[in-house]
């Protein structure tokens, strides 16, 4: 699970759902990734877009955090789409 790209990839699975918690965030990158992905390796990943006040971490209870999006968050995000599309744009559909 490199970094950098599954920050962003934690930024779009926490804009599509409402008070993510972190395991259900785990469970939707495990099955886009199709492995397992181990707490050690993502939960520094989560601290790492809190830090950058992408996401904002709350207290469901005393063992469960929930991440929500921020509105920087959202301005990354929308400034990467903008990005992949300047590069990307639409695909060609696979006709093979």
């Amino acid at each position: 699970m490199d970094s950098s790209a599954s920050n962003v990839d934690i930024l779009c699975v926490i804009a599509g759902q409402d008070d993510s918690q972190g395991l259900s965030i785990k469970g939707e990158l495990e099955e886009y990734y199709e492995n397992e992905i181990h707490h050690g390796r993502l939960y520094p990943n989560f601290d790492t877009v809190v830090d950058k006040e992408l996401v904002y971490k709350g207290k469901a209870d005393k063992r469960t955090n929930y991440y929500t999006i921020t509105a920087r968050g959202r301005r990354e995000l929308e400034d990467r789409r903008e990005w992949e599309d300047q590069y990307v744009g639409e695909l060609p559909s696979s006709s093979e």
